[in-house]
């Protein structure tokens, strides 16, 4: 696993453990992903999901877009871990969502 990779994977967490203070919400799906698959299957699997998940819609629910995976995906920081495909299919999400870049 590249450094890059292990940041995901923290950063990850992070919106995880923020989603449970800041919505009330604790995605415990994205967490057992997280430790069986590591960060970047996890992400590559959840913007694939036709349909979404619900995890994104309880962050839109509560405002709180940012703390998406979807978010993450597109942070410039990670653009090489995903393809441009990954990337639009997470802005297009996001946008269909309202969610302000």
């Amino acid at each position: 696993m590249s450094q890059l990779e292990l940041d995901l994977y923290n950063d990850m967490l992070r919106i995880y453990k923020e989603a449970e203070i800041q919505c009330n919400y604790k995605p415990t799906r994205l967490r057992e992903m997280l430790l069986n698959q590591g960060g970047l299957k996890t992400a590559k699997k959840l913007i694939s999901k036709n349909g979404g998940t619900d995890g994104f819609v309880r962050l839109w629910e509560c405002h709180r877009l940012d703390l998406s995976v979807e978010a993450l995906v597109l942070n410039d920081k990670y653009k090489e871990l995903f393809t441009e495909e990954d990337m639009n299919v997470c802005r297009d999400k996001l946008k269909e969502y309202g969610y302000e870049f």
